[in-house]
């Protein structure tokens, strides 16, 4: 299905059930509840390299010039590469996530429908999924500068299709990265408002792991994600399906 068929099948697809969905995604969470552990412990573990990066300056400064510390304000020569390198450590940071995220989704499916694949975390650590992450990262982070340009009023609207990003990029495989943002805003669009509650609602819920002495949000944290499978399911189906 070429991404024009893929479109029109979205339009025509049967409006998102919230309670379905809902009582869908917790179903599945007894069966993942661990494997979304790993993939926050794993996120931890990946971005941890890029925060580093941006205090490779200062550390740096600091070994040659110790006496910079005491100065009250940050020198123009260790401010500018902090600058520099801050988008493009929230870059690396989104990219990474995306593709964990993808491949949490991709468990999702082989637990939901049985079927025996091993959980491959770095499923989507390839040079094509990477660099179309990379790009979708890159226009992701432009749609939230302009959604806070909007007062942030747009970031409530943009959550809606950026959070499906991760589905479209786990499940087609043919769509480019502009494709795959635009079949996004097409179901976000045809199903916003019930998408926008699953996202608050579950969202909520997961939190509620701070209750289990803060630890237990380690293993809640994805929770919030499994909808999306959901979503992606009853509204596009796979392509075996289709």
């Amino acid at each position: 299905m070429n991404f024009k068929e893929l479109e029109n099948h979205i339009k025509n697809s049967d409006p998102l059930d919230f309670g379905t969905i809902f009582s869908n995604s917790i179903d599945l969470f007894k069966k993942v509840w661990l494997q979304g552990f790993v993939v926050v412990l794993l996120t931890f573990l990946t971005i941890v390299p890029f925060y580093v990066l941006i205090y490779i300056p200062l550390l740096i400064a600091g070994v040659s010039d110790p006496e910079m510390f005491k100065s009250e304000e940050m020198p123009p020569e260790i401010l500018l590469p902090m600058v520099i390198l801050m988008p493009l450590v929230f870059l690396g940071i989104m990219t990474v996530s995306l593709l964990l995220n993808a491949a949490f989704l991709r468990i999702c499916k082989n637990n939901d429908q049985n079927i025996s694949l091993s959980d491959s975390y770095f499923y989507y650590f390839k040079k094509e999924y990477i660099l179309k992450s990379l790009v979708l990262s890159l226009i992701m982070l432009g749609l939230m500068l302009l959604g806070m340009l909007a007062c942030g009023l747009g970031i409530f609207y943009l959550v809606v299709p950026i959070s499906l990003i991760p589905a479209f990029l786990a499940f087609e495989k043919e769509l480019s990265a502009m494709e795959i943002v635009k079949s996004s805003f097409t179901l976000g669009n045809k199903n916003w408002l019930v998408i926008f509650g699953l996202i608050i609602v579950m969202g909520l819920v997961a939190e509620m792991g701070i209750l289990l002495c803060f630890v237990g949000v380690f293993f809640t944290a994805m929770l919030a994600k499994i909808p999306v499978y959901f979503m992606y399911k009853d509204a596009v189906g796979f392509s075996s399906e289709r």
